[in-house]
């Protein structure tokens, strides 16, 4: 007691001499725990419908109700739903990029605590029973020294106590970056990259399969399709921003 005490008080001495600031204006933030300045929060596009019941598309007029939009009726992915908390632009952006490009860990986890505690439209992430972050291939990883996705997938996993599993499905091969690649690119540069490497651990369960941004939803489907084919019920995915 009398250690976690000490630790708080030097957490807000600190606090108090050297205020944590908005990743995005630097603005000092005042109260604790929160990413954004309230400027900046408010110019964050959060997702909301009406939007794809399957992939998560937001509609461009705010009327009408959900309704699956034209690619997925033509092309439905093996993925049940995908939700993003918000459109990847602005202040989200920004502390996505100081996250996953600058080693900024701390904004990672906050960003992971707001996509966990954010509502999800026809996405109850209570109902399932595993978290699976899309990994890294080993040279990447090597690389960037973590996985983005398993610091978000940690803060979902906490938030509703559903067990995490970042290591049953994996990488096998080495592909070049996606933020280049066309939608057609994309599907090609994923196919064949992922597997499953023990499908006793997914047989049955409903999965969140986690990541940072959904842009073609070429590697949730391709996830998605891996761990469908080894056992999972359902995969819904769930990822902190959408392209």
């Amino acid at each position: 007691m009398m250690i976690c005490e000490a630790k708080d008080v030097t957490s807000g001495l600190a606090d108090m001499l050297f205020p944590p600031q908005c990743p995005t204006c630097g603005a000092a933030l005042v109260g604790g725990g929160e990413l954004f300045c309230s400027d900046c929060l408010s110019a964050v596009r959060f997702i909301v419908p009406p939007l794809c019941t399957s992939c998560g598309l937001p509609f461009a007029t705010n009327q009408g109700a959900d309704h699956f939009c034209e690619e997925c009726i033509l092309s439905p992915p093996p993925f049940c739903a995908a939700r993003s908390l918000g459109v990847y632009e602005g202040a989200l952006l920004d502390a996505i990029h100081l996250f996953k490009y600058h080693e900024k860990i701390s904004i990672g986890e906050t960003l992971g605590r707001m996509m966990a505690q954010a509502p999800y439209d026809s996405l109850a992430i209570i109902d399932y029973s595993l978290i699976i972050p899309v990994p890294l291939h080993p040279k990447r990883l090597r690389e960037r020294g973590f996985n983005q996705s398993l610091v978000l997938a940690r803060q979902v996993s906490k938030r509703f106590s559903i067990p995490l599993d970042f290591s049953a499905l994996r990488r096998r091969v080495h592909t070049e970056a996606q933020v280049n690649l066309s939608g057609r690119e994309r599907r090609a540069n994923v196919r064949g990259a992922f597997e499953v490497t023990d499908q006793s651990r997914i047989q049955g369960h409903k999965v969140v399969l986690i990541d940072d941004v959904y842009t073609t939803g070429s590697t949730a489907a391709e996830c998605s399709n891996v761990l469908v084919q080894s056992g999972a019920k359902e995969v819904a995915v769930l990822t902190l921003a959408r392209a």
